[in-house]
């Protein structure tokens, strides 16, 4: 296996990366390592869809489970723990498979972050009093009119974020976009062949709907109920995971059960948008269609595969 070699595996929610990622380490002799914010984190188990215990068994996964819920966890760490990972799957002759959703850790490990002050707690604490004050959305309304780029991005009620994009602004002048923007990022830094999975826009919703179907099945609110329960704060940023913070929402008495359901689908079909979008302007993916399922995928990207070592 060439040094450089590393494959990964991107796209939107519920289109089979973690499936197709075991299926490829299986034939190639890899490991897989994750990619997804929410699937770090301990205890968050039944809306993640984290790969299951027969196939963490079977090949060999990093980065799930290392982070305690109630601390935050950056991209800037993921890429850390990432480009560990990675080595060590070299140094054990294994082929490292990144497979994963979440596109800025994806561009962290891949081309490096743009390089922003660190953070201020003082005025960190100012705007999150702010919020608490008031609303979420206030503060995304004061990023929409100083920062629209990144406003744009971000949700209304992403508060972490939101309030980063506010911190870099008030402190520098000027905002987060433009710092991201003006760094020219290296689409060398970690060379990969990346493979993008893709299917019909209504067949990936109606895929996502049974997903959510499935993880209100598999307890999630009996999970937040005993995670809340166990000294986990509402305002954690292991709960703002699309699923968990409508269900906290749930539990604090703001919907019923019907709604909540509702809302969570509705919520990961435009997290799904978005993160087509994000993907689309990812540079050399290879995009596979997944609607006849992965057999096809599977096949495909392990030529690609082969055409790519051979190349280098």
């Amino acid at each position: 296996m060439p040094s450089s070699s590393l494959l990964v595996i991107l796209g939107p929610t519920a289109t089979g990366k973690s499936d197709l990622a075991v299926r490829l380490a299986r034939r190639l002799g890899g490991r897989v390592i994750n990619a997804d914010s929410m699937q770090v984190y301990r205890g968050l188990d039944a809306g993640t869809c984290k790969p299951s215990a027969e196939a963490r068994r079977e090949i060999p996964h990093a980065l799930i489970d290392v982070a305690d819920p109630a601390e935050p966890f950056s991209a800037g760490t993921f890429a850390r723990l990432a480009t560990r990972a990675i080595e060590e799957c070299r140094q054990a002759g294994a082929v490292p498979i990144v497979s994963g959703g979440t596109g800025l850790y994806l561009k962290a490990l891949l081309h490096g972050l743009a390089p922003i002050p660190p953070r201020d707690d003082a005025m960190r604490e100012t705007l999150y009093a702010r919020a608490r004050a008031t609303s979420a959305a206030d503060l995304h309304e004061e990023l929409a009119r100083i920062d629209p780029v990144t406003a744009g991005r971000l949700g209304t009620n992403d508060l972490q974020r939101i309030v980063r994009a506010l911190e870099v602004a008030r402190i520098t002048g000027r905002p987060l976009s433009a710092h991201i923007k003006e760094r020219a990022f290296d689409p060398q830094r970690l060379p990969a062949l990346k493979i993008g999975l893709a299917m019909d826009r209504a067949a990936l919703y109606a895929r996502i709907d049974r997903r959510v179907d499935d993880i209100f099945a598999a307890g999630i609110v009996e999970e937040v109920r005993g995670l809340l329960a166990g000294g986990l704060p509402a305002g954690a940023n292991a709960l703002k995971a699309l699923g968990y913070r409508e269900v906290v929402q749930h539990l604090a008495g703001a919907h019923d059960l019907c709604r909540t359901v509702d809302m969570v689908k509705r919520n990961t079909r435009r997290y799904a948008r978005r993160q087509i979008l994000w993907f689309r302007r990812e540079p050399d993916v290879r995009w596979l269609d997944v609607d006849k399922g992965l057999e096809p995928a599977e096949r495909e990207a392990l030529a690609l595969w082969e055409e790519s070592s051979g190349d280098e």
